[in-house]
């Protein structure tokens, strides 16, 4: 087992770890394994580089290990702070629905869940941890607001990429270099 694969699994155990402190109102500790969970995903694609340990099942398990986290968060957030998720449920649907519309399209084209890790799904991975930190803190809630727009936009180019390909593909930069590529090249499995 790769040190980024066991990361990926961390964060697949820390999904229902963060369900079960948010049932029973345990904020600080929340906000903790929340914290870890992005660090986690942060670093787990940089170590697999740097280290040469990419592997085959790497993006796949990080994916699910993202999926698990990003719906297990807005759950949890709404048992710690329903006042809070109400105020800002259009932005929190917005985020879910470019996780999950997404995925639907991979696995209607495909039969499979995609693993593009594109950057812009980077960049809005990035800014929706920070920023949801900064809501569940209540320090101001317009970074989330913004995430939320880059995860649509993210989202948006993840179903065009799917929308372009004919066979999937993991670690897609960006729909510019799928549609740059030439037809073999783009439609090579991992």
């Amino acid at each position: 087992m790769t040190l980024p694969n066991s990361l990926s699994i961390l964060r697949l155990v820390l999904a229902p770890v963060l369900l079960v402190l948010a049932w029973t109102a345990t904020e600080r500790v929340f906000l903790i394994v929340l914290t870890v969970a992005y660090l986690s995903d942060a670093v787990d694609g940089p170590i697999a580089r740097r280290t040469m340990q990419q592997t085959r099942l790497g993006p796949k398990l990080d994916t699910w290990a993202d999926v698990a986290i990003y719906l297990s968060v807005p759950l949890g957030a709404w048992w710690l702070w329903p006042d809070l998720i109400r105020r800002e449920l259009l932005y929190c649907g917005l985020i879910i629905a470019s996780i999950v519309l997404p995925l639907l399209a991979g696995l209607s084209k495909f039969r499979v869940t995609t693993s593009y890790h594109t950057w812009l799904v980077k960049i809005a991975a990035i800014c929706t941890a920070i920023s949801s930190l900064l809501l569940f803190l209540q320090i101001t809630p317009l970074p989330f607001r913004v995430s939320s727009v880059l995860c649509v936009l993210a989202g948006l180019e993840e179903i065009l990429i799917t929308l372009a390909l004919t066979q999937p593909r993991s670690n897609v930069r960006s729909l510019w270099h799928v549609l740059k590529t030439d037809g073999q090249q783009s439609n090579k499995r991992p």
